[in-house]
Parts: C-alpha cells; structure tokens; sequence
C-alpha cells in the first residue's frame, strides 16, 4: 500500500506540473505574433500535453486502487468529494486539449489575460484535493 501511495503522490505531482505550466504557455501563445516563436510554443505545447496525459492515467489508478482496493476513505464524504475534485480536474484537463487543438489550427479567441485566469483554477483544485485528504472535514 505504501508503494502505490508513493507512486499516487509522484504521479500526481508530475500530472500538476503539466496543469500547471501548460496553461502558461498558452499565455505566451496568445501574445505571440512571431511565426518562428509560435511553432516553437506548439511543439512545447503538444510534447507536454502528451507527457501529462500519460501520467494522469496511472496517477488516477493509483487513487481509484487506494480507494476501492485498499479502502482509503471508504464510506467517507471527504473522499467522494476529492473523487469530484479529480473529475473536475480532468474535465480541466480535456479542456486543455481542445484550447491545444484551436491554437494548432490558429483559431484562439481568447486573450492572454484569460489564460493568466485560467491557469490560476488547478491551483485551487490541488488546494481543494490536499485539504480534503488532510483535513477530511466530513
């Protein structure tokens, strides 16, 4: 139990990086008028998308085994309420690859000014996620 723990927190840290920093780079993307620059930022874009949807399948296997193998909170609100955290963070992160996929065809419509907003809501899923595990208020 404690290796698939180890591997969930890694794992999880490493998908976040990816939440984290790939909204960035759409902020450079909106900004960018450099043709150069902005195939440069897609392929940056692309290769980090790819990387965290590969970590987040054994990430969210990790907790679903701790969970429902293990029975880490089972019977507990904190956890369902973390489980609804995570599926909004992977409807975050779906949304990410749509916004990917319009900046590929150049079809953004949004300013660097939303990105800078946008990229701010995985941080307050991480806060959300952490304090239900630690707190577990109900």
């Amino acid at each position: 139990m404690l290796w698939v723990k180890t591997f969930h927190i890694v794992l999880i840290a490493s998908w976040f990086a990816g939440l984290f920093y790939l909204p960035r780079i759409f902020v450079n993307l909106a900004m960018e008028t450099e043709p150069a620059a902005t195939a440069r930022l897609l392929l940056m874009a692309r290769k980090l998308f790819r990387f965290m949807s590969f970590i987040a399948v054994p990430a969210i296997a990790c907790g679903l085994w701790l969970w429902l193998v293990i029975g880490i909170g089972s019977g507990e609100g904190w956890i369902h309420a973390k489980v609804g955290v995570v599926v909004l963070l992977v409807i975050y992160h779906a949304y990410c690859g749509v916004l990917l996929r319009r900046f590929e065809r150049g079809q953004n419509r949004r300013s660097d000014k939303w990105y800078r907003m946008f990229n701010e809501l995985p941080v307050l899923g991480m806060l959300a996620a952490v304090a239900l595990v630690v707190i577990k208020p109900f």
